[in-house]
């Protein structure tokens, strides 16, 4: 008999969930049966998307939901009451729940989640507490919720587990990157992998055969060299902040530079807790930076298409970081390059973004399909 299987990504600001149910038999892919995400949580109110079949509610605004754990409640209440989806009538329902966890650490590999594996993800909240923490909310209600359903973690760093040491260290003290678990993780994993299974099946390759540059565009944003399927290179590190600059975050700068931006910059944040260590240097780069300081907007699609100088200027730094990755990355392959993918929202809808990145990297061969 099919189960029934939530899909879900918390945020800093959203919790996205998607319902499925396993394969009927001869099948190998389960069923998606709805889809729903509580966004705004951070600038009320929140408002909820739900689609199923026909049935869609878009923007439908929510009281008092401010949190990971409120808006993964009311959802869950929104599904079970929905008398279309008879799949899931009662919580009881439910078998597995995925989680998509931001940093992974050293796991290769998706994790089902018991004591354990919950405190090695918690431990890694200090080196990414603006992502790991609204999962971690979300896996405790679960367990509080669903006490029968199996959690499982599945990693966006897991991807680039095959990274190796020459690309992964820093040059620091070795004894202390050890001990503090200071390295190149990257991130995006789970995007680089479907994307290495769709360009398989579309060039009819062998994903192990495969050698792509891809590009993950989003508000997050970063590039990855993968070769023979796998990770070779990645633009994020030992957090998501290095790399490319996204909607808040700066992307990769001189690390020096934000002793000269404030004095505070090692003093705690205002987002800082008992659980979580977060600097007014992390809150500043993260959350307070990219096109939205250059720009005011973090909506790169009217930044795109605006005359404006700031946002001409955002947009040129943005492909010009691009082609930064894009081009050494194609020696880190000898030339032997099977596709420049580009992926996330802006990498599917800006057509003015890929054609300039295509024209930075003509001279290497590239054109625009």
């Amino acid at each position: 008999m099919p189960e029934i299987i939530l899909s879900i990504n918390a945020g800093s600001s959203s919790v996205k969930i998607s319902v499925y149910k396993t394969p009927e038999t001869g099948s190998s892919t389960p069923t998606q049966l709805a889809e729903a995400s509580v966004e705004g949580l951070t600038s009320p109110p929140a408002t909820l998307k739900y689609e199923r079949g026909d049935e869609k509610v878009k923007d439908k605004e929510l009281e008092n939901i401010k949190t990971q754990e409120d808006a993964f409640r009311y959802v869950l209440d929104y599904l079970t009451n929905d008398k279309g989806l008879s799949e899931l009538s009662k919580k009881e329902d439910i078998r597995f729940t995925c989680h998509r966890v931001v940093h992974g650490g050293d796991y290769p590999r998706s994790q089902v989640i018991d004591k354990e594996t919950y405190h090695h993800i918690e431990e890694l909240s200090d080196l990414a507490p603006l992502h790991n923490a609204p999962a971690l909310d979300i896996v405790r209600a679960v367990a509080d919720i669903l006490p029968t359903a199996k959690n499982i973690a599945y990693f966006d760093s897991a991807f680039h587990s095959t990274l190796p040491p020459y690309i992964s260290t820093y040059p620091i003290d070795s004894a202390v990157a050890k001990k503090n678990k200071l390295r190149k993780y990257g991130f995006h994993g789970i995007s680089y992998s479907f994307i290495t299974h769709a360009v398989s099946t579309f060039l009819d390759k062998p994903a192990d055969q495969l050698n792509i540059i891809a590009l993950h565009l989003g508000s997050g944003a970063s590039a990855c060299c993968i070769k023979n399927g796998k990770s070779l290179d990645t633009s994020m590190g030992l957090t998501p902040l290095a790399g490319l600059p996204g909607a808040t975050r700066s992307g990769s700068i001189d690390p020096s530079l934000m002793f000269h931006f404030t004095h505070s910059a090692g003093k705690p944040s205002r987002s800082s807790s008992g659980q979580l260590h977060i600097t007014q240097a992390e809150e500043i780069l993260n959350k307070s930076s990219g096109w939205k300081a250059l720009t005011g907007t973090t909506d790169f699609g009217k930044i795109s298409a605006s005359d404006r100088e700031q946002d001409q200027l955002a947009f040129a730094i943005f492909v010009d970081r691009i082609l930064n990755y894009v081009a050494p990355y194609f020696t880190k392959l000898d030339g032997e390059v099977d596709a420049l993918v580009f992926a996330g929202g802006i990498g599917e809808k800006g057509e003015r973004l890929r054609q300039a990145v295509v024209d930075g990297v003509r001279c290497l061969g590239f054109e625009l399909d």
